[in-house]
């Protein structure tokens, strides 16, 4: 897998676990809470709440914290935030996308902003480089979930779009459309994912040494210690060498 699935595990390995995790529900409780207030408050009446308390669940975020964002949805007392997607370029012209939910427009911009130049980036217009990817629901099961040709049958009959499976597990590809009902489809078959959520897939990527793993690295540690910022994707790649030298 490339891109930030791969970033992802280097954070894990770095032992960061418990910063992260606070980080990871925080982000998990503002996307409950906007999605509660955009839509109706009950899951099953809102396919993007239901899919925000899937990955809530799969994150083993508590049951207190999911009823918590909701609440600060229907209680009025929830802050208005902006969804804003940020493009640009980070070091050996890796693309670059970040999603954000502000209630400051003029903060963000000037904070992300600022994190591209200080890292090596370049903060472009929106839709300069938003081409390089698609929107896709993205699916994750473990290793042990079912073989590869399993996985595989369950994910067609599921209607999914493509399974890239390897030692660590299966991901699972399909429309950004189709993803509460291929999730669902699936979970009764497989069980219970360990993600589930919409994701930039990138369309290439770029290959890219230990020096610049670890720049792009720097760049998107930065921008993901700002509160204000979801999810930044990029295209890279990188050897397994290279990974294994991280």
């Amino acid at each position: 897998m490339a891109g930030h699935s791969k970033w992802a595990n280097i954070q894990h390995r770095k032992g960061r676990q418990d910063k992260l995790r606070a980080k990871l529900f925080s982000r998990l409780s503002k996307e409950i809470t906007v999605a509660a207030k955009m839509g109706d408050p009950d899951p099953d009446k809102n396919p993007r709440l239901r899919l925000a308390i899937k990955e809530a669940k799969s994150n083993s975020m508590p049951k207190d914290n999911i009823e918590r964002a909701i609440a600060k949805a229907t209680g009025g007392d929830g802050e208005n935030y902006d969804e804003i997607r940020y493009e640009g370029y980070g070091p050996n012209g890796v693309a670059i996308i970040v999603e954000t939910m502000t209630d400051n427009r003029n903060r963000t911009a000037s904070n992300v902003r600022s994190t591209f130049t200080k890292n090596g980036g370049n903060l472009g217009e929106t839709g300069s480089v938003g081409f390089m990817f698609d929107r896709k629901g993205q699916i994750v099961y473990p290793a042990d979930a079912g073989s590869e040709d399993d996985v595989m049958m369950a994910a067609i009959e599921a209607g999914a779009e493509d399974v890239e499976s390897d030692e660590d597990g299966h991901v699972i590809w399909c429309a950004d459309t189709d993803l509460n009902a291929v999730s669902t489809a699936l979970e009764a078959d497989l069980g219970e994912a360990e993600s589930t959520r919409l994701v930039w897939r990138p369309q290439t990527t770029t290959e890219l040494d230990l020096d610049g793993m670890q720049s792009l690295m720097k760049l998107i540690e930065a921008l993901e210690e700002d509160d204000d910022v979801q999810t930044v994707t990029a295209n890279f790649e990188a050897s397994d060498e290279v990974m294994a030298q991280l």
